[in-house]
């Protein structure tokens, strides 16, 4: 599932004030600050030492294993067909509600996929795919559950994928990206907690040799000079990742006080978005679509809305007010 369409936005509710506020996604609204890059960074092709240097800061900062163990990409989405096809096609189970590309990608390949709620019957495929914390709810899966699960899959050739796309506000010690090898896939993705999507890196972490395999189906130059300049000075930059932490579970706070006293119901989340439940949520979202205000909503839960947090001031007062004229109205 993901959000961030503002021209289906637009075309929803033409008539909403600009610009709109896309509280849709889990993307930080307060990015990193990109640092000067050089116009060889546009005019160049990536050089072997940046890309080695992008890895050994991914390494550290992830918490893999070794430098061999990561794959940088140009985003994770790229990545999910081709792990997927890292096992003949058989059965792949995805822990859901998730990310719908999961689903996608693996029947893509071959896989005959089934979706369920149920983590009891993860084991029994030969594709495993759990995100952790999961999206929409923030569900945090146990590491000793995900390794069970690993290890019983290992025994008739299967993988798990964990795609840790949320996991960089989660207390340490909750990621298996330690375990990143034989039979354990984990992905990251760059441009939510750094909030900077567009700049298209993503990584995984995987068994050096099926890591080898990986980088030889993404070919050369897979990730582009300005991305790896960033990418490498961003995961580097620990005080902005100790503040940015800070920050934006301070945030989530914030955002479950402002639910809480409009009367929705926090249902779930992690410090980059927050899940709410209410009978009345599709109306609450075409409310808030016309004040210029975008949420995620959820065809298949409509009782659920999913927001993410105002980057400032004025896009809170904006979300306050749209929220409490929404409660007036009754």
């Amino acid at each position: 599932m993901h959000g961030g369409d503002l021209g289906a936005a637009w075309r929803q509710f033409p008539d909403a004030p600009e610009p709109f506020l896309d509280l849709s996604t889990g993307i930080n609204p307060n990015s990193y600050p990109v640092p000067p890059l050089s116009p060889e960074a546009f005019a160049r092709l990536p050089e072997p030492e940046a890309v080695t240097r992008l890895v050994a800061a991914a390494a550290t900062f992830y918490g893999a294993p070794s430098a061999a163990h990561v794959v940088p990409a140009p985003g994770t989405q790229i990545l999910l067909p081709l792990i997927a096809g890292l096992v003949r096609p058989g059965r792949a189970a995805v822990l859901s509600p998730t990310y719908n590309e999961h689903a996608r990608c693996a029947a893509l390949v071959g896989h005959r996929v089934t979706e369920t709620c149920d983590i009891a019957a993860l084991g029994e495929a030969e594709l495993v795919i759990v995100t952790n914390p999961n999206s929409p709810d923030g569900l945090l899966l146990d590491r000793d559950m995900l390794l069970a699960v690993a290890a019983k899959l290992r025994s008739r050739g299967g993988i798990l994928v964990v795609d840790e796309a949320f996991m960089d506000v989660v207390p340490a010690g909750s990621s298996i990206a330690s375990e990143a090898a034989r039979n354990i896939v984990v992905l990251r993705s760059f441009g939510k907690f750094f909030g900077l999507a567009g700049v298209r890196l993503g990584f995984a972490l995987l068994d050096p040799q099926v890591a080898a395999r990986l980088r030889a189906l993404l070919g050369p130059w897979a990730v582009s000079g300005p991305a790896l300049t960033i990418g490498t000075a961003a995961l580097l930059d620990r005080p902005w990742i100790e503040r940015t932490r800070r920050e934006l579970n301070e945030a989530a706070a914030r955002l479950d006080a402002v639910f809480g006293r409009v009367g929705l119901e926090v249902i779930g989340g992690t410090a980059l978005f927050r899940l709410v439940r209410m009978q009345a949520a599709s109306a609450l979202f075409r409310h808030l679509g016309r004040d210029g205000i975008l949420a995620r909503a959820f065809p298949n839960n409509p009782a659920w809305l999913r927001f993410g947090r105002p980057g400032n001031e004025e896009a809170w007062a904006r979300l306050e007010n749209s929220l409490s004229r929404f409660r007036e109205r009754g």
